[in-house]
């Protein structure tokens, strides 16, 4: 049997073991078999005792392999990287999404020891495509018990809404708080913070809307700069546009720091130094040759999109679809693709335009997805979800190759120290 289709068979049978566990129980498990990590052994070791081995000696041998010294089928899952004592560093992955800071960092040597994601669809693709479940709510001190004493690297795309220029708009027409006064998102850079304080990592790396600049006319952003400073690291940021790694108009807030009292008082990060190649990706290039009819739009919304984006127009506002040329780049994708795909559209020859189709979605936000963008079918990223997740979920996603281009400097740092 092609191995493509072995590995994800595999998968199941291993998911289908984890079934029978608690959410936490699951991650405390598949970050021990991933990891090795000795925060992890004392409950996983309960866990297999209590849970498997009961089992018979066909179910273990399908769901953990051949015997409790190789528990994991490791190849299995297409990005697992490198094993402990092989890596050039380590980094912990918070409000993980679909894992693009881990596929980034791990492309430089890092070996991820800890993971959090509160949504259930994106730890299944996650762990479809890392072998890891991620714990869930990191502001939950049973989640923050399991991040490992010691690392390296703090990695974290917090969540976008309280500083987005849409988010604040939704919250102030619903009479709303925002930004930090947002109790339930707005104080997760905290739980960065306190993450920061107690662990005291080299360094940290984090992503967020473009917005967060200039939101609250800068004391957000200044508050978030100041508790750093507050907890001995250095603070850079610089705003970058996906263009330069795929063929979407995406600017997002990127922020690096490192520990004071490991590189000294002077030390900053230079965005100079990160590649920035040529803008020249064309959308054409990670379109699929023959997409299923289900992604061309129904007459019906096509009509309705267009006469919306006319009465608009006529008021003089912006909104409306945007029909891609297959020459150029798209516009940001956003997590609510999945309503009508009105951001992105593209053109077919006959009738109305379709939407991206998930696969595509993947490489827009440069995953590697074959035969897309890649030709290899076994380091190729899975989606185990439905259209409507997998939108989101890719909507939500940092652009990889972004992350993995400023990654780099930040790995060369953290090897060199």
């Amino acid at each position: 049997m092609n191995t493509s289709v072995v590995a994800p068979l595999k998968v199941k049978k291993q998911k289908e073991g984890l079934d029978r566990l608690t959410d936490i129980e699951k991650a405390v498990l598949t970050h021990y078999l991933i990891t090795d990590e000795d925060v992890y052994r004392q409950d996983a070791l309960t866990i297999i005792d209590q849970y498997f081995n009961n089992s018979s000696a066909e179910e273990r041998h399908e769901v953990y392999g051949v015997n409790q010294t190789d528990l994991f089928i490791k190849d299995s899952f297409p990005f697992h990287g490198p094993e402990r004592g092989e890596e050039s560093f380590t980094f912990i992955d918070l409000f993980a999404g679909i894992g693009g800071f881990r596929m980034a960092m791990q492309a430089h040597g890092g070996r991820c020891t800890f993971s959090s994601e509160w949504d259930k669809y994106a730890q299944q693709t996650y762990y479809a495509n890392y072998g890891e479940v991620p714990f869930g709510d990191i502001t939950k001190e049973s989640v923050k018990q399991y991040i490992p004493l010691k690392f390296d690297l703090l990695c974290g795309g917090f969540p976008c809404q309280p500083f987005s220029i849409a988010g604040v708009s939704k919250k102030n027409s619903l009479g709303r708080s925002h930004g930090f006064a947002d109790e339930k998102q707005g104080n997760l850079f905290f739980h960065i913070a306190e993450i920061l304080d107690r662990h005291r990592p080299k360094a940290f790396f984090l992503e967020n809307v473009k917005n967060l600049v200039s939101h609250d006319k800068g004391k957000t952003f200044k508050v978030i700069k100041e508790t750093i400073a507050e907890l001995g690291y250095s603070f850079d940021s610089r705003v970058i546009d996906g263009k330069y790694f795929v063929p979407q108009h995406r600017e997002r807030t990127l922020m690096v720091g490192f520990d004071k009292e490991v590189y000294g008082e002077r030390v900053s990060f230079d965005f100079d130094r990160v590649n920035l190649p040529e803008a020249n990706h064309e959308v054409i290039s990670i379109l699929e040759p023959e997409p299923q009819a289900k992604y061309t739009l129904s007459d019906k919304l096509w009509n309705y999109l267009q006469d919306y984006a006319k009465k608009h127009k006529e008021k003089g506002n912006g909104f409306g679809f945007g029909l891609v040329n297959l020459n150029g780049i798209t516009r940001t994708m956003s997590a609510r693709y999945y309503k009508d795909g009105a951001e992105i559209l593209i053109p077919q020859l006959t009738g109305s335009p379709r939407r991206l189709t998930p696969r595509e979605c993947c490489a827009l936000q440069g995953y590697p997805i074959y035969p897309i963008n890649t030709t290899d079918p076994v380091k190729s990223f899975r989606i185990p979800v439905s259209d409507v997740q997998a939108y989101r979920q890719f909507g939500n996603s940092v652009v990889m190759p972004l992350i993995r281009a400023v990654g780099k400097q930040i790995a060369e740092a953290l090897t060199t120290q």
